[in-house]
């Protein structure tokens, strides 16, 4: 009796690897497919950085730049580098966050550059054009309602400012879900990291997404996590009961 009690017991811990196994490669399965969309996100935004500093290249053609011009341009270039190197690297859609840090950055130190050739002050560092991060610093807040949700003040491009401004639809950057272009805002917690890294800077985000954030928001992702969590304790649950069951029909 004491090796079929053992046979059992080495079925029942099979069994509950098993099913953990199970639930580890949904996960993966679940992060791969959420990784694409990212990840082609995060190359389109690299590419138009790309293409911010080689219109920045054409336009200082025969100008002599100064120590801090040339700073910030190498910094401009290195950031281009760096979001091509991180994008390159990523393993999971959070890892998004690192390559927007870098291309704000890098956008940043462009606006640097055009402000010193032009003999400008600094610009302020401001976060990126809501609507689309691609459309650089922007330059002020506006009110801004989603279909369906409350108005807040949301920081905006001076194109974006003036659509908005004139009640006509802001020029937002669209991802896709299923089969429909939705604004990143509503793709998903997936695109969530894609805001931060744009946004986390200046300070909690939720004020500028409330009610609308990311279909669900960042409580979707300890949600998802939660029922992943619970249905492995289901299925352990169930390999229990039916042990018990099993154990049960021996008299001892």
């Amino acid at each position: 009796m004491i090796w079929l009690l053992a046979a059992l017991l080495l079925v029942a811990i099979g069994a509950a690897g098993l099913t953990m196994r199970r639930s580890r490669d949904r996960e993966l399965e679940r992060k791969r497919a959420e990784l694409e969309p990212v990840k082609k996100l995060a190359y389109e935004d690299i590419t138009a950085l790309g293409m911010e500093l080689q219109d920045l290249d054409e336009d200082l053609t025969g100008r002599e730049l100064d120590k801090g011009a040339r700073a910030d341009y190498q910094r401009a270039l290195d950031a281009y580098e760096s979001a091509k190197f991180a994008g390159d690297y990523m393993t999971k859609p959070e890892e998004v966050t690192n390559v927007t840090k870098i291309l704000d950055d890098g956008r940043y130190a462009i606006a640097c550059v055009r402000a010193r050739v032009a003999g400008d002050p600094l610009p302020t560092r401001r976060p990126a054009c809501f609507f689309d991060p691609r459309h650089g610093m922007a330059v002020e807040d506006v009110p801004y309602a989603p279909p369906g949700g409350v108005e807040r003040d949301v920081p905006a491009c001076a194109l974006d400012a003036e659509r908005v401004k004139a009640g006509a639809d802001p020029d937002s950057r669209m991802v896709m879900v299923g089969s429909q272009r939705v604004p990143y805002w509503q793709g998903g917690r997936t695109y969530a990291p894609y805001a931060s890294g744009y946004f986390g800077a200046v300070g909690p985000m939720e004020w500028m997404f409330m009610g609308m954030l990311f279909g669900g928001g960042f409580d979707g992702l300890g949600e998802g996590l939660g029922e992943l969590a619970g249905g492995i304790g289901e299925g352990l649950g169930n390999i229990g009961e039916g042990i018990g069951d099993l154990f049960g029909g021996f008299d001892f």
